[in-house]
């Protein structure tokens, strides 16, 4: 059984580095169309899937050799191999056959689309987890047996040949426009984060946010934000930057005082903020692209201010943090100029990157391109240079870190062409505009629910894709601009990562800190309050400037900064020193009256809050560090 294993570990290692060759190669010259390149990928991700992620994992009295786990892998090869003929059949399929548009799909075909779907929906069970196998599964019921539903619930029921040639044998379903995203720009982007952390780029980074940040007061967390901030969105994944960057910021977020659950909190907060910041945000943005035609890099220069206020609402707890437990700066940190001569060459694929990104170029090329230039930067500097063997290491991290994207975002393609088929997304409209009674708070509300429930068990890029298509219209018709509507929608399907009780990226911190994953989650909540705060000022004030208004813009950026310092007062009771009870009040009266601007609260409440800090100021600044931490 060792040798079959160890057959198998090569035959995985081999598939997945051809997998990247393919996609770098497709990203070059793209030389097959998509109707055939989707389904040969997905195809491609599913094998892999069934190799890497064993149907019997090697767990309790299932020892390796047993006869279940040989069972289990067979099995796992017998999933491979219907894959496989599944994918055969769609990718030869003959689109301009006149028996197919006259009498509809061969028994053959709809045997390979219901199989394909199936796999498909086993191989998300193994990567996501039930809760997209869950959804997906009560989408395709509907689309079934949407006529027995009472009312406006009730649609048409679709025959399985009609479901099967919609979601299949079109490019309404699971190979549309999600996955074609998925299968493209974010696997190569995944592909250039693997190979900034096999070229030690990703250290450097680390390395240089600590220069930055480490001299001050709780330095080491300062420090976790700027860093998560910087290579969060590289890596694609919330839960994964938690783990990989906290294993290095929480241990010296701890040994300088703060408790585990803060500095579980911390990283969480800080790495789940990665996927709005620019240039390169979360799978979603380029999903984004696709759905509003709008071109990256303007979602990019929309994107900047929005992400900035974010992480000045996590770095202002992080300080109120520090103040509060009296935490002094570390005694010893590396100079901004040592770090940057070890590793400035690294710089340059971010600014390449971010220069054709502002010129235009396909994100797809630019992608290829950061990969072609990481690993040509590393060569420039002896102590950077990779071997072949690690370049082959980043190809297959790449490719096994892009599979639960691919396969969410095709099973989300399933409830995106039930949407469109069915046409339920108007249902949902209605029912939300009537229930919210037509205010816009109180529908941003219901869609930060439904999105927060959402995430509790659909990864970000699917839980946006979902709510895109269902919630986006709704904003729509409250006269919000579809950029604007998009931006919040995306923003909202980040919570689930930091929101008790089931806060994915502060249970991975909590993991790390050996801390209580529910207090965990509760100091993620608190850190993370931009995620709910700049979605409503996106709604309510000019914080998307979409039409060059620089007043309309600063104004904005001002009200959403106050209404973070005031929040942060409520909730905290602190800023540079101790609130007494009517500061707090003023504080909390402040909050209403610099959201809803339209009833001309925003002035008052800036005044409030420029008086509360002038106070803190200037009473802060008479007392001594101890007095202040009393």
């Amino acid at each position: 059984m060792s040798r079959f294993n160890q057959g198998l570990g090569y035959l995985l290692l081999a598939l997945a580095v051809l997998l990247s060759v393919f996609q770098i190669w497709q990203g070059v010259t793209s030389t097959i169309s998509a109707t055939y390149f989707r389904p040969a990928h997905l195809t491609w991700v599913m094998v892999l899937i069934f190799l890497h992620y064993p149907l019997i994992k090697n767990a309790g009295n299932k020892q390796e050799g047993s006869p279940i786990m040989v069972a289990g892998r067979l099995l796992d090869l017998g999933f491979c191999a219907l894959a496989l003929f599944a994918g055969y059949q769609i990718i030869q399929f003959d689109y301009n056959d006149i028996n197919y548009l006259l009498f509809g799909l061969a028994d053959t075909d709809l045997l390979a689309g219901v199989v394909f779907t199936l796999l498909l929906l086993e191989a998300c069970r193994r990567t996501v987890g039930w809760v997209m196998v869950i959804i997906a599964g009560i989408f395709l019921a509907y689309s079934a047996f949407g006529d027995l539903l009472p009312g406006t619930l009730a649609t048409k029921a679709y025959s399985l040949q009609e479901l099967v040639q919609f979601q299949i044998f079109s490019s309404n379903g699971i190979f549309g426009s999600a996955l074609g995203i998925a299968a493209t720009t974010v696997f190569i982007f995944v592909l250039f984060g693997a190979f900034l952390e096999v070229t030690g780029a990703g250290k450097f980074f680390i390395d240089l946010a600590f220069a930055i940040a480490g001299k001050y007061r709780g330095g080491p967390a300062k420090a976790a934000v700027i860093a998560s901030a910087g290579l969060g969105s590289i890596s694609g994944s919330a839960i994964a930057n938690t783990v990989t960057t906290g294993s290095i910021t929480i241990p010296m977020m701890k040994r300088l005082g703060y408790k585990p659950e803060q500095a579980a909190g911390i990283e969480a907060a800080a790495s789940t903020g990665g996927q709005i910041m620019p240039p390169i945000m979360g799978a979603g943005a380029f999903v984004m692209a696709q759905f509003t035609g709008v071109p990256y890099s303007d979602i990019m220069i929309a994107s900047i201010v929005p992400a900035l206020l974010y992480f000045f609402c996590t770095l202002l707890y992080v300080h109120i943090m520090a103040c509060k437990l009296d935490l002094q700066a570390v005694s010893r940190t590396e100079a901004v100029l040592k770090v940057m001569k070890q590793g400035a060459h690294f710089l340059i694929p971010l600014v390449l990157i971010t220069a054709l990104l502002m010129m235009g170029y396909s994100p797809l090329l630019v992608g290829v391109a950061g990969c072609a230039a990481i690993l040509v930067t590393a060569a420039l500097r002896k102590h950077s240079r990779v071997s072949l063997p690690k370049v082959i290491e980043g190809m297959k991290a790449g490719a096994l870190l892009a599979l639960p994207i691919s396969v969410a975002c095709g099973a989300a393609g399933i409830i995106v062409g039930v949407v469109g088929q069915t046409g339920i997304g108007l249902q949902f409209t209605q029912f939300v505009m009537a229930l919210s009674g037509g205010y816009l708070f109180t529908a941003l509300l219901l869609i930060s629910l439904v999105a927060l429930i959402l995430g509790m068990g659909l990864p970000v890029t699917a839980a946006y894709i979902v709510l895109a298509v269902i919630a986006v219209p709704l904003l729509g018709d409250f006269g919000l601009p579809l950029l604007t509507s998009h931006l919040i929608i995306f923003w909202l399907s980040q919570t689930s990562n930091v929101t008790p009780p089931i806060a994915l990226a502060a249970f991975a911190g909590a993991g790390v800190a050996n801390a209580k994953p529910m207090k965990a989650s509760v100091e993620a909540f608190k850190l993370a309050a931009g995620l709910f705060v700049i979605p409503m000022m996106m709604a309510y004030t000019g914080l998307i400037n979409t039409s060059a208004d620089l007043l309309g813009l600063v104004i904005a950026t001002l009200q959403t900064v106050a209404i973070i310092v005031a929040m942060a007062m409520t909730i905290e009771g602190y800023l540079l020193r101790k609130l007494n009870a009517w500061e707090r009040l003023m504080a909390l009266i402040s909050l209403p009256l610099l959201l809803f601007n339209p009833y001309g609260g925003a002035l008052p409440g800036l005044m409030v809050v420029t008086v509360l800090v002038a106070l803190q100021w200037r009473m802060g600044v008479k007392q001594s560090p101890r007095t202040k931490s009393e």
